[in-house]
């Protein structure tokens, strides 16, 4: 099973396309708004050094934007 986190904004467009595509893949996430919850704004910025979204999260690896391709080699998809 895999845990992925996404962490986004209400007006990044490609955090909605991240969140579609893995939806369309049938894997479930948890969404942060980092705009809103200042906590998780925080933890994405410890983790990453930026506040550039989506950030996302696949079992521990971190992905910086909508990288299909890692975030295919993360979940051994193709």
């Amino acid at each position: 099973m895999n845990t992925i986190k996404i962490y986004s904004t209400p007006t990044c467009g490609y955090c909605k396309m991240a969140k579609e595509y893995f939806k369309s893949k049938g894997f479930e996430y948890e969404e942060y708004d980092v705009a809103t919850d200042i906590a998780k704004q925080k933890e994405m910025i410890e983790k990453t050094g930026q506040f550039g979204v989506p950030v996302i999260d696949i079992n521990g690896k971190i992905i910086i934007g909508f990288d299909r391709v890692k975030i295919n080699e993360s979940l051994g998809i193709n």
